[in-house]
């Protein structure tokens, strides 16, 4: 028995779902996100909940019901609220533009980087830091990761685009290897 599928899913205010075939549609103020209803998953749609439930004699129903269950809850939350990544760019002479929906990178290379976002996903700008949002959790955190893919950050230095608050663990250079056993 699944924990998360048996509890009920509580629709906010300001969310609209509807069931349309094998999807679940959710609309909000951040946009609308469609899902498909996984194998042996039933879905009922109650006033200002959504619950879910399983054919039993298959095994893999079991799995399926918590993930339909917080994957819903993930579409209700982002197009309420929606989801937001930030980038910070370090490195001497690295800076990034807007050119309409597109993000240019200059990080080192003997050209600038140009990086079209998905569709749903709006990238903007402030100094150094480069924030990812929308409301497909898995959008943002593909478009941050194919974003910090393009420069990841030197463990001799710490240039490059990491995530806001991760830590790079720099590495000692030859000169502070040979100095220390000198």
């Amino acid at each position: 028995m699944s924990k998360i599928g048996k509890k009920p899913v509580i629709i906010p205010e300001g969310v609209e779902v509807q069931k349309k075939d094998d999807f679940l549609l959710f609309k909000g103020k951040e946009g609308v996100l469609e899902l498909k209803l996984l194998p042996y998953v039933n879905c009922q749609i109650t006033g200002k909940e959504i619950l879910f439930s399983v054919d039993k004699k298959y095994k893999q129903s079991l799995s399926n019901w918590g993930t339909i269950a917080s994957l819903s809850k993930g579409a209700i939350q982002g197009v309420k609220e929606g989801f937001v990544k930030k980038l910070r760019i370090e490195g001497v002479g690295y800076r990034a533009s807007m050119e309409g929906k597109n993000l240019i990178l200059s990080v080192g290379f003997s050209h600038p980087i140009k990086f079209e976002p998905p569709a749903s996903v709006k990238i903007s700008l402030e100094k150094n830091i480069i924030i990812i949002s929308g409301p497909d959790k898995a959008l943002v955190g593909e478009a941050a990761a194919r974003i910090r893919k393009i420069k990841k950050p030197d463990p001799y230095k710490g240039k490059g685009i990491r995530y806001e608050g991760e830590i790079i663990k720099l590495k000692a250079g030859k000169k502070a290897i040979a100095a220390a056993t000198s």
